[in-house]
């Protein structure tokens, strides 16, 4: 069994994460939280919010400084387990 070595992703890059859940106060600065814990470069600056028709969910978009692969998965991870957190694309 081989394992996959090369990637379609060059270090160091931007790179969007879409996260989606409902629209909470508390909901951008825990994706936020996560996102400077994880890329201590990240600028807040990036981050793009989409509220629904409804307005019942938020959709935000950060952009961070991936630097691997582990810290992308430790990214999705973190974010896809947390309470307030739907879906992370």
């Amino acid at each position: 069994m081989s394992t996959r070595t090369d990637s379609l992703i060059t270090y160091p890059s931007l790179f969007p994460i879409k996260v989606m859940g409902e629209k909470v106060e508390a909901l951008l600065p825990a994706v936020t939280q996560v996102a400077r814990m994880l890329d201590p470069t990240f600028d807040e600056r990036t981050i793009e919010l989409r509220e629904s028709k409804g307005g019942r969910y938020l959709g935000i978009t950060i952009t961070v400084t991936a630097t691997s692969r582990e810290q992308l998965d430790e990214l999705y991870r973190t974010l896809s387990t947390h309470p307030l957190v739907k879906v992370v694309l």
